[in-house]
């Protein structure tokens, strides 16, 4: 049986041709800045997280007479969405939705063909205001993404698998990644040494990794299924990430990617840090790497067996933490040994909890009555004479939870405003320490100017 067909679809250089060189695992499809490089529908192999299918590579979408060059080569696309089973419409997430992009999304709705929205280069906050206004092109949510950096991967994974996977009838049913009885994708990162495949070892009761006395044993990202009282544990191992002025060699750097790459794959990540060594500036670069990419942060001391001055030690780690982690004090600080097994358990609970808070929802209901009395007891300020008007909240996506406020010049909040609500909601909904999101969206006002 042949594979499922997957076609790229967008205006010129939003990055179309970046992805399919990542999922087909070759530089295929040449890549410049300038637009309009690609031309033939050019077609490859793709393998996203085991997921198999064809990918085609197709032109910018340009609104031409179909003579000309671009005419052409539109209609290279259109024949490749002809034969696809699903297309992926890609937008620059750092652009928004652009009158042609809504052009696309009239031809696409026309095309009757399955639709899924790729926001590309959705990579920090420049992307969010992008990624809402594709929600206006009426294909569902979009996966915000990035082809540049890996980022994403697990959404588009997760988009397209309805579409192209074709399992055989004694298959189990799919997996849903939001089920409290899928498995804890739980990542194991930090510092050449700290002890994360003796810990992982000694989770699963035996030898299976590779481990010893020097640093940086370890290459790939290795993942290992595992069951946790009855409870099922993706557990990844990987490489040991030094400070990128040391990392020299080829083979780390790619090492180091790979670990990185297996970040964004996790659901909760465990940063280990060596109780002999304490707390580093490069635990706080790595601790922060994990919260900018939106997963789920445990901090664990390992090798607590021999650790001296135990309660100063923790104590001294806390306080630095809270200190270098601003952006999400409380993260849970735990103490563990791989050595001779202690805290494991207690870890992997806190993982479980910390994965259910990550992906929890608040009904809009209840979102905007804690929202309202938020505003009653700290009106928001009004810079320069100009009165902000907050309206209403909405939760957007979870995974981690990210919400959008909506009001008039809302976009004019300070920073301490800002931090107020997100602290607030944070305690209202039991959110913890995960990363929380806070986009502001005030509507353009053309007359906004004259107002006093």
């Amino acid at each position: 049986m042949p594979l499922p067909t997957v076609a790229i679809i967008g205006r010129p250089n939003v990055g179309k041709s970046t992805l399919f060189n990542r999922l087909v695992g070759k530089r295929l499809a040449l890549v410049d800045d300038q637009p309009g490089v690609t031309r033939d529908r050019r077609e490859g192999d793709a393998n996203l997280l085991g997921l198999e299918f064809r990918i085609i590579d197709t032109a910018g979408f340009e609104d031409e007479d179909p003579h000309t060059l671009p005419g052409r080569m539109r209609q290279q696309t259109e024949a490749a969405v002809v034969e696809a089973d699903v297309a992926l419409f890609m937008i620059d997430a750092r652009a928004g939705v652009t009158p042609l992009d809504e052009e696309i999304a009239r031809w696409l709705r026309a095309a009757d063909r399955p639709v899924v929205v790729l926001a590309n280069k959705a990579e920090g906050r420049a992307g969010e205001t992008g990624v809402i206004e594709a929600m206006a092109l009426g294909f569902g949510d979009p996966v915000p993404f990035s082809a540049e950096h890996a980022e994403g991967m697990v959404d588009l994974f997760d988009a397209l698998r309805p579409f192209v996977d074709r399992p055989d009838a004694e298959e189990e049913p799919e997996e849903d990644p939001e089920s409290p009885d899928a498995p804890l994708k739980l990542a194991i990162v930090g510092r050449p040494n700290a002890g994360k495949s003796t810990l992982i070892n000694r989770m699963l009761g035996q030898d299976r990794l590779i481990t010893g006395p020097e640093a940086g044993i370890t290459r790939d990202s290795i993942a290992i299924e595992w069951e946790w009282e009855g409870r099922p544990v993706r557990l990844i191992d990987t490489a040991g990430m030094r400070k990128r002025a040391r990392v020299q060699e080829k083979l780390e750097k790619l090492s180091v990617a790979d670990a990185l790459r297996a970040v964004d794959f996790a659901e909760v990540v465990v940063l280990l840090l060596d109780a002999t060594r304490g707390l580093e500036v490069q635990d706080i670069k790595i601790a922060d790497r994990v919260l900018q990419e939106g997963r789920a942060l445990i901090i664990a001391l390992n090798k607590w067996d021999v650790a001296e001055n135990a309660s100063s030690l923790f104590n001294g780690v806390k306080g630095a933490l809270d200190e270098g982690l601003a952006q999400a004090k409380g993260v849970p600080l735990l103490t563990v040994s791989g050595i001779n097994g202690k805290g494991i358990d207690t870890l992997i609970k806190v993982a479980f909890e910390t994965r259910e808070a990550w992906g929890r929802r608040v009904s809009t209901g209840a979102l905007n009555r804690w929202f309202e009395r938020a505003l009653e007891a700290n009106p928001p300020p009004a810079p320069g004479g100009k009165r902000i008007k907050p309206r209403y909240l909405t939760q957007i996506k979870s995974r981690p939870p990210s919400f959008v406020l909506f009001g008039t010049r809302v976009d004019l909040l300070p920073e301490s405003y800002r931090r107020y609500l997100l602290n607030s909601l944070r305690r209202e909904f039991d959110f913890g320490a995960v990363p929380v999101r806070l986009t502001m969206r005030a509507p353009s006002n053309p007359f906004d100017h004259k107002d006093g």
